[in-house]
């Protein structure tokens, strides 16, 4: 069968809502994970969801910040989150669905930004971010979360290969691309071990980008992109992958956000 599932930053699911239910009725992914939805749960606009569509929600917010959801037109057989670092912040969303697709886990992760300065001893932000990757090594080892069939998606705030990024040498020294969380993800991936479905369809050679800074005001044409966001599947899902998009235009809609929109599709 056909399965389908995308990731976007939404930068406040509120705010953006028009922009999501677009996107749903255009590509219409099976299950969307949305990040930095900046809501607490309260709050959270379930029925514009159910009317795109997606009727089973699984969500963790928190007012102003992050937080993360998932909408799925396909059933979940069960829902968790793991508070990493033990901040209290909504960054991670676990789901595992139900029907044809039984047992088969989604994690949506939301990685802090990390701040301005590249330095842990002087930016507590980017102590934050360089501890919450290393924390994603251990749980992946310790849980062994890619040993079945599993999906890890979500703004992981890292553009980790040369490529990744409009420039690498005038990136080196800047906070998403610095040697130290290049290192640190691909340790994160390997102790899954998890597979990199955007480039197993795009070589690693050509540019990737899924986010451009609202500071540029003519960011299409300059194209200073940065891949942030990622889809990590498990070794049972690697030769399922089997078409992926990143939907650039969103980025160019009224109010958007600065990431696209992402969507792998599988046929499983």
């Amino acid at each position: 069968m056909d399965f389908s599932v995308a990731t976007w930053n939404i930068n406040s699911v509120r705010l953006r809502i028009d922009l999501v239910a677009r996107y749903l009725a255009e590509k219409a992914p099976d299950v969307l994970c949305l990040q930095e939805t900046k809501c607490p749960d309260a709050n959270f606009p379930h029925g514009a969801f159910r009317d795109a569509g997606y009727p089973h929600i699984a969500i963790s917010g928190q007012k102003g910040y992050h937080g993360v959801a998932v909408v799925s037109r396909i059933p979940f057989a069960a829902r968790s989150v793991r508070d990493f670092c033990r901040k209290g912040d909504a960054r991670h969303l676990r789901v595992v669905l139900d029907g044809p697709l039984k047992d088969l886990e989604v994690h949506n992760f939301y990685v802090p930004a990390g701040g301005d300065e590249p330095d842990p001893d002087v930016n507590p932000k980017f102590a934050h971010k360089l501890a919450f990757v290393d924390e994603m090594a251990e749980w992946a080892a310790a849980d062994k979360a890619a040993a079945g069939r599993a999906i890890l998606v979500g703004d992981l705030n890292i553009a980790p290969l040369e490529h990744d990024v409009w420039s690498h040498k005038a990136l080196l020294k800047v906070v998403s691309h610095t040697p130290v969380e290049v290192e640190k993800l691909k340790r994160a991936q390997a102790a899954g071990p998890w597979v990199d479905a955007l480039r197993k369809l795009v070589p690693d050679g050509e540019k990737l980008y899924t986010w451009w800074s609202y500071r540029s005001p003519d960011w299409s044409n300059a194209d200073k992109g940065r891949r942030l966001d990622h889809v990590w599947v498990s070794p049972a899902l690697g030769d399922a992958v089997a078409a992926m998009e990143v939907m650039r235009e969103a980025r160019g809609w009224e109010r958007p956000s600065d990431h696209a929109p992402v969507k792998v599709m599988f046929s499983l």
